[in-house]
Formats: structure tokens, sequence, C-alpha cells
């Protein structure tokens, strides 16, 4: 019996028509026994299995090794937008078709890190962790309204959250490598990253990773920006030198910093120690809305290449 893999932390099997219909047609379906993120050695025993003809791949990592071992793995259909997590020079090399969601996490990662950009500025976890300590005291933030929002990578995250910032009335300027001038209509499109770091008040990062781009937010890159402002990441860990942050925020050189992604999953390290940071459990995309659309998209995308070849109908 063919199987397919759910790798996915979490996956909603029963509401999805798409996956009913390949039961129905006799696939089996697997899902990932830990409730979380795998680990390579995990993705490697449960792909092991010579019936597993596609899965629905999560961020855990597709290296080489694992690819090369799913010896009857004829598709791989990532629910979400990265492809970081997959070696996609060995599964071009073996023939596995590597497809994404790119449209429906957009709006979710988008209003999650607006909702962080404000908490961070109104500083209402701080204020939410004092109270419940027992101390009622006020804290000071400062307006959105008076921020020059630096957006590095505008691309679909990026464009949408400048949109939700317009809103506010907020100053935005954007830095992308992958200059597109017709998404700049409103936005001020920076040529130069230092000229970008200097002028932004926050920066929120939307680039996808990859290993040029390690630690794109490094100590230089933190050291050149503006002393009180604030980093966001609901992009990838990857991109960000966890150490030089956490660094320029005991300096007191940062004034605050949002997390949803880190280099190592899950994360518990010395940034969980400090008030003025907000960490968030790669959560981005989990409103109900985006991850029902995600996982049908996902589902879609697998049975269209089953379809193709031959394998479902």
């Amino acid at each position: 019996m063919p199987k397919l893999l759910i790798s996915t932390s979490s996956f909603d099997v029963k509401s999805n028509q798409v996956l009913q219909g390949l039961q129905a047609q006799g696939f089996e379906i697997v899902l990932n026994p830990y409730g979380r993120k795998l680990k390579e050695t995990e993705v490697l025993e449960l792909l092991s299995d010579d019936d597993i003809v596609g899965m629905i791949a999560g961020v855990e990592p597709l290296t080489r090794n694992v690819l090369k071992s799913a010896k009857s793995l004829k598709v791989i259909s990532r629910c979400g937008i990265g492809t970081d997590s997959v070696d996609l020079v060995a599964a071009e090399e073996l023939e596995i078709p590597v497809h994404i969601t790119p449209t429906a996490p957009v709006i979710a990662v988008a209003e999650l890190t607006v909702s962080l950009i404000l908490s961070i500025l109104r500083r209402t976890s701080e204020a939410d962790r004092i109270l419940r300590e027992g101390t009622w005291k006020p804290l000071m933030g400062r307006l959105l309204a008076s921020q020059v929002v630096g957006l590095l990578g505008y691309g679909r995250v990026g464009n949408r959250v400048g949109q939700l910032l317009k809103s506010f009335g907020t100053k935005r300027i954007a830095y992308d490598i992958f200059r597109d001038d017709s998404l700049f209509a409103d936005t001020v499109c920076v040529t130069s990253l230092d000229e970008f770091i200097a002028r932004s008040t926050v920066i929120t990062i939307h680039v996808p990773y990859n290993q040029d781009n390690h630690h794109l937010v490094d100590r230089d890159f933190i050291n050149k920006m503006q002393a009180g402002s604030i980093l966001i990441n609901t992009s990838r860990g990857g991109l960000v030198d966890e150490q030089a942050l956490y660094e320029a925020l005991v300096s007191g050189h940062l004034a605050g910093a949002a997390l949803d992604v880190f280099e190592e999953e899950p994360y518990f390290g010395q940034l969980c120690s400090l008030p003025q940071v907000i960490l968030t459990p790669h959560m981005g995309s989990y409103a109900k809305e985006a991850r029902t659309q995600m996982e049908q998209e996902a589902s879609q995308n697998l049975f269209d290449s089953l379809l193709a070849l031959g394998l479902a109908k």
C-alpha cells in the first residue's frame, strides 16, 4: 500500500478533502509521531519506509543524506513558503519536485509582525508580566506613528507589512536586492543597506534564508542600527546572530527585539532572560484561516504531482 508522510508537527487530516480522497484511493497517511519539529535522524527513520511515495513537509532538515536514503520518495510538498530546510540541489538531482504554498501564510505572518512591533513599542508584554507579579506600574512606550520602519526584504510578506503599517501613518522604507519598482509605489526604496540601517528606528526582516546570508544581521549590522531602535524577525532564525543581538540588548544599544524564529528550535537561550524581548515559538503562520489554506494548498500540490506521476487518479 502506498504511503504519504505528513511530517509537520500538526495537520488536520480529517477536514482535508484532498487527503480524504487519496485515502479512498488506497493511500495510507503516516503522521509525525512526535508533535514537534523532527530531527534529521527522525526524518531518516520515517522515510526509510519504502512504501512512502510522497510527503507534506514542515521545517525539518531534508538534507542530501535524507533524500538519498528515501528510495521511494517521488514528491515533496512544503506546508509553507521557505525551502531553506530542503537541499534543493539534491532534490533536483534525484528528480524529486519540491512545491511550496507561497501565498497562504502571507497575511498571518504580516499581522504577527505588526503585532510584535506594537507590543515592543508599547511594552505590553512587559506590563503584563510585572502586573501578574504584583506590581501596578504603567510603562512609558512609543508611538508606531512616530517610527521609521525599515522593511528588510520587500516580497510578499514585507509588502503586506508595509500595507498594514500605512494605516498607522508610519513612515516606511524598504531594502531588497531583488528590487521590483512596481512594488514601491508608496514605500521609499533605499538602495544602500547602510543607509537603510541608519534611517530605520524599527527593522523587520522578511528575506529567505540561505548560506550566503547566514547572520546577515550580525554584530556589525546591529552596531550600525540607531541607538534605542528595535529588531523584529519573523522570517528565519539563521539570519540573526543571536549572541550579538543579546549583547546589544544588554548594553542598551537596542531598546527591544521580537523573534518568532531561531537558529536552533526549540529555543531556550539567553534571550529568554531579557524582559524587553518577546519570543514566540515559530508561529507566524499559525492563524486558523491561514493554516487551513496552507494545508489545503500543500495537499493539492501533493495530489497534482502524484496525478502527474500516474500514482493517483
